[in-house]
């Protein structure tokens, strides 16, 4: 497989202390590469690393099959778009004005801005002053500057922060489309764990600054383990049943949770739970959401 970022023992410390340790990064190309983690686990850290924000302590960084180093990093950089923290911008001039100043900088044609302001959906308010843009309107303004002259990679961290539900969802769906649309690599970070979900092809898990798991996001959700969930109008004889069969269970929410049976196992038992009239009236298969799968594999019982 081809990746797009491949970074080998990224480390980076501060003040003698590992705040990211030995990370292999691998994004492949022309996706969607979900980075999560709680807050301050180390995604700003690494993003900046990739971008050379920031020095690195240890380690390598390869962008497009080219290691990061003094000399190339300016070429390398220039196919890479990046929106980090907050969207940088001048509050008296208009969205398109300010298009215009990173168009500048970045060198590329001019019809380049009709392009990204059709691509973030702002044409209508391109001749607004950009201080009375709504919170979501900086976000895409952020996401239109790093479009500019078509990067191969684009690396966001946390592009919804701050946005109301609406606003969430049209970046969500910008950021969607971009693999496809331009063949663009789309490196973002989260700790909203519902967002790669609608979101990612890929994921990479990192917690205090060590990478726990990285794989598809189908991958991520093959941890979770299944359970059945019984409704029982007499749940003393179905718990019989059960104990009799060596089953363990819970109750949760007026309901009885045992681990996940094969499909013939799993018929078997209902035929016994009827024959002890245990009055089975509802069975259902629980899985464990992307929040849940998070919380297993980093050990975190709090709020992300």
């Amino acid at each position: 497989m081809e990746y797009m970022v491949e970074t080998k023992g990224l480390t980076k410390q501060y003040r003698g202390k590992e705040v990211v340790k030995d990370v292999d990064l691998k994004v492949p190309k022309a996706c969607v590469y979900g980075f999560m983690g709680p807050n301050g686990a180390g995604k700003s850290t690494t993003l900046k690393m990739l971008l050379s924000l920031i020095q690195i302590s240890a380690g390598q960084v390869t962008i497009g099959g080219m290691q990061v180093n003094r000399k190339n990093r300016i070429a390398i950089l220039k196919e890479t778009g990046s929106l980090i923290e907050s969207p940088s911008y001048y509050g008296h001039l208009t969205g398109r004005e300010n298009l215009e100043i990173v168009q500048t900088l970045k060198k590329v044609p001019g019809q380049e801005i009709d392009k990204v302001l059709k691509l973030v959906r702002m044409e209508e308010q391109q001749d607004k002053k950009v201080r009375e843009y709504s919170l979501g309107m900086k976000q895409r303004l952020g996401l239109a500057e790093a479009l500019l002259g078509n990067p191969s990679l684009l690396i966001l961290d946390e592009p919804t922060n701050g946005l109301d539900p609406a606003g969430i969802q049209e970046i969500r769906e910008l950021i969607r489309e971009l693999p496809e649309r331009m063949g663009m690599t789309v490196l973002v970070s989260s700790h909203l764990l519902g967002e790669m979900d609608q979101m990612a092809d890929y994921v990479g898990i990192i917690n205090h600054g060590q990478l726990i798991f990285q794989d598809k996001l189908e991958v991520l959700h093959e941890h979770s383990r299944g359970r059945l969930r019984l409704c029982a109008l007499n749940q003393g004889a179905a718990l019989k049943v059960l104990k009799r069969e060596g089953i363990s269970c819970s109750l949760n929410e007026g309901a009885l949770e045992l681990p996940k049976l094969e499909d013939g196992e799993t018929a078997c038992l209902i035929d016994r739970l009827a024959e002890s009239g245990a009055g089975i009236y509802r069975v259902e298969e629980k899985q464990k959401s992307l929040e849940e799968i998070f919380l297993s594999l980093t050990g975190r019982r709090g709020s992300l």
